[in-house]
This record gives structure tokens, C-alpha cells and sequence, in this order.
């Protein structure tokens, strides 16, 4: 049977008249030819395969070839900001401790004791335990963070009841060394306000997959920033089609309509560089209207020109939506759970200038005012990614064509899924501009681009 269908002839080229049909045989997840449509140059290049966004079989693939092996946001830095502090995250359906040593070094391991396997902490752990010391709550294996084993139990705190510490006694165990037992170490680092982990043994540098992003971003001292409001949204969705809807700007005008009044289309303009993201930027930043907006703390009055005249828009492969604009930043966080469900973490941060600079109250309040305006625009996101999820369930669908205009950052995406799903190691080149936009000027006395110094 054949595995493509036709598709009306609107001009493309005969190469492009011909979509895969559904489902795919999972064999075919990992073949170039599978994607041969998205490799495409954007002008011409139809979506990624529908079964990316439904098939168990293909998530679980990504789940290896994306997520377990690369570098994957997955919390704030403040949050382990002493020795001991920690977070327990999930990547790729591994849970994994992030903490500090006792010199305050990052830490990363595997929730696994070494032992028999258990789950030494819980998702909600702030603290790895009692004297800043992880211990196994099925048999009290004890380690420190440096992962170092400690303790096989008979070790402080471990609750061994008074007389029977004999019994428990392993200094006579044969051929066991508890140097050869320690927890299993993940790669762990930071930029600006964000942790990352990485599951791969042999990972490239961190800096190798953020690119240029980290000069971009030079001038917000984004280290400094602290989270001050947080929410979760449970999202019927592929958590692709929330990165893709992120990446865009098409189609604010019908599903954001607040949103749209200040962040009009003739302010946008494309912003990446080399690297695993895609990034675009508005420019001027718009005031408030009466339904609310990026207005409500103080700005940072040590940002240049440009950046204090800008928003910043990038999504970091894969899954981590970051937005910093003069006096606030807004992350999403996406945890992908099945083909159709994702958990969003959403943080309001903000850098203690533009706190210190503002009444405590009137700071509160701007904070409110950003939450609620950020909650606004999420929660319409979110109702038109589910319904782009209950269609491409339709196996009627085999994919969509690309509008150029607006959706080359989808296009970039996209192949870097493919090349993680095809085993190619490559890192996207940028633009040769560094601020350029996707349309011609509807107002040609605008004047002309605005260039970053």
C-alpha cells in the first residue's frame, strides 16, 4: 500500500504533492525520507508528520532522542540557592535531584537509591534531608551531595533501634565497598535565572546549544532575576504545539485579542542567531491599555537603548518558552507527560531593581497586574492548542503547509526534532541581520529597522 496521498495542486512542485499517509509505521520515526516534506525550504516545506503529535510510539522515541540527550531546562537557579536546597524534577521519565554541595557546587543525581532502586525523594522536596544528607527511607542507605554512600545504615540518624545495631552491621559484608555505590550523576548547569540537567553521559557544553543567546542577553544580568509568582496548567496537548503557537505571532489578532492591542504585528521582528532555540522580538514595547499589558514594574535602568525599548521572545529547545522584557521576565516551563497531555509551570520573575525601585505594595500590585495579564494570555493559548490537538487526532490530516511569512521559526523547530530523530548532531545556523522582520512595513515612514549596537 502506498504510504503517501495526494494533495491538491496549488503550484507546489511535484516533490511537495505527495504527504505521508497515517499512521506511520514506527520503523519509519527514525528515517530521513520520513520528513522529507519539513526539510523543504520553509517556502515550500509542509508540517511535521501529524503522528509526532499523537503516536505513543513516537513520544516514547522522543522521550530517548530529544529529551535524554540534550540539555533540558527545568527550574530556577534561586530555587538551590544554599547548600543542601534542592529540586526534584522529571526528564524524560527520569526523576532527578538537583542540589548544592556543602561548598554550594551544583549537584545532579538520578532518584534512585543505589541499593534496591527506591525513590529516595518525593516531588515536592525542598531540602534533601537531615543534615544535608539523602537517605533511603526503605532501608536507610545514607549519602551526602556529592552522591558519596555514607552509610549502609548503621550511620547518624538512621534510626536503628538501641541493641540491635549489630544486626545491622555490613562493615563484614564480602566484596561490597560503599565507594562503589554512589548516586548515580547527572550533568547539571545554569544560565542567567535558569537550571538545566542533562541526561546524556558524554554531553557537549551547555554553551554549545544555547549559541549566541547567552550576548544577546548580556545586558539584563539575567543571574540576578528571582521568581515571585508561580502557577500550573494541565494542557491537553502536545507540548510541540504549545512551543509552535509560542513561536508565532499569525494569529494573535483571533485568539488574543487583548494581547494583540500591545503587541501589534508591525513591532515584530525575527531575533536568533546560532543555537538550539528560535527567538523573535518586539520593538517599541507597548503601554498598557485597559486590559492590561507589560506595564506594572519599574524597568531596569541600566539596560541599553535597545534592550530597554524591547520584549525578547525565545523558545529553548525543547520545551522551555522564555520571555524578559525591560521590567519583568515570563517562563514557561513544559513538562511533557503523554503524546496529548503536557504540565506547564508558569514564572513571573523579576530582578530586585525593579522591585527595590517601587513601594512595596505598588510593587505587589504591578505583580499582580502581570499575573493576571500573563494568566489572560496563557489560558487563551492553551484553548487553541487543544483544539489543534482534537484535530490532528483526525487521521483525515497529514499535515499542514507552512505560511513563510510568520512561521519560519516553526520550520526551525521542526528540524531540529528531525534531526534528533534521525541522529544528526547539528546546531542551527542565524540570520545574517540580527533584528529582522517577517513582513514588508505597512507603515513605510516607520523609518528602518532598528539594529541592536
Amino acid at each position: 500500500m502506498s504510504d503517501t496521498a495526494p494533495v491538491p495542486d496549488e503550484g507546489r512542485a511535484a516533490a511537495d504533492r505527495m504527504l505521508p499517509a497515517r499512521p506511520l509505521h514506527p520503523a519509519r520515526f527514525t528515517e530521513e525520507h520520513t520528513y522529507r516534506h519539513t526539510r523543504l525550504p520553509v517556502e515550500l516545506a509542509s508540517t511535521l508528520v501529524p503522528d509526532a503529535y499523537t503516536s505513543p510510539e513516537f513520544f516514547a522515541l522522543e522521550r530517548e532522542k530529544v529529551f535524554a540527550r540534550g540539555w533540558v531546562a527545568v527550574g530556577f537557579v534561586a530555587d538551590v540557592d544554599r547548600p543542601g536546597a534542592c529540586v526534584v524534577v522529571d526528564v524524560a521519565g527520569r526523576s532527578i535531584i538537583v542540589t548544592r554541595n556543602r561548598n554550594g557546587e551544583l549537584r545532579a543525581f538520578h532518584n534512585v537509591c543505589r541499593h534496591r532502586a527506591t525513590r529516595l525523594l518525593d516531588a515536592d522536596a525542598r531540602e534533601v534531608g537531615r543534615h544535608g544528607r539523602i537517605r533511603c527511607p526503605y532501608h536507610s542507605w545514607t549519602y551526602d551531595t556529592d552522591g558519596a554512600c555514607l552509610g549502609t545504615p548503621l550511620f547518624e540518624g538512621s534510626d536503628v533501634p538501641a541493641g540491635d545495631e549489630a544486626i545491622f552491621d555490613t562493615t563484614g559484608a564480602r566484596g561490597f565497598d560503599r565507594a562503589d555505590h554512589p548516586l548515580l550523576s547527572v550533568a547539571v548547569d545554569t544560565w542567567g535565572f535558569l537550571l538545566f540537567v542533562n541526561l546524556d553521559p558524554d554531553p557537549a557544553p551547555l554553551g554549545t546549544q544555547l549559541g549566541d543567546l547567552p550576548d544577546r542577553f548580556a545586558g539584563y544580568r539575567l543571574e540576578q532575576w528571582v521568581p515571585r509568582r508561580r502557577s500550573s496548567y494541565d494542557v491537553a496537548a502536545n507540548y510541540k504545539l504549545i512551543g509552535e503557537n509560542f513561536m508565532e505571532y499569525y494569529h494573535l489578532p483571533w485568539v488574543h485579542p487583548e494581547l494583540n492591542r500591545v503587541s501589534r504585528f508591525s513591532d515584530h521582528y525575527r531575533w536568533q542567531g546560532p543555537g538550539m532555540y528560535t527567538g523573535m522580538c518586539t520593538t517599541p514595547v507597548s503601554r498598557n491599555t485597559e486590559a492590561g499589558g507589560w506595564d506594572g514594574l519599574s524597568p531596569l535602568s541600566s539596560l541599553g537603548d535597545q534592550d530597554a525599548d524591547s520584549g525578547r521572545f525565545v523558545w529553548l529547545f525543547p520545551t522551555t518558552a522564555v520571555v524578559v522584557l525591560p521590567n519583568h521576565a515570563f517562563v514557561l516551563l513544559n513538562r511533557p507527560v503523554a503524546p496529548n497531555r503536557t504540565v506547564e509551570t508558569a514564572v513571573l520573575l523579576a530582578h530586585p531593581d525593579s522591585l527595590g525601585s517601587s513601594d512595596a505594595d505598588d510593587a505587589e500590585a504591578g505583580l499582580d497586574q502581570l499575573e493576571k495579564f500573563w494568566d489572560l494570555v496563557n489560558r487563551q493559548d492553551v484553548e487553541i492548542v487543544e483544539r489543534v490537538q482534537d484535530g490532528i487526532e483526525n487521521p483525515a490530516y497529514r499535515g499542514g503547509r507552512m505560511c513563510f511569512r510568520f512561521e519560519e521559526p516553526l520550520h526551525r523547530f521542526q528540524n531540529m526534532i528531525v534531526d534528533r530523530m534521525v541522529g544528526v548532531d547539528r546546531v542551527p545556523e542565524g540570520d545574517d541581520e540580527t533584528m529582522s522582520r517577517m513582513f514588508p512595513d505597512p507603515d513605510p515612514a516607520a523609518g528602518p529597522v532598528p539594529t541592536r549596537p
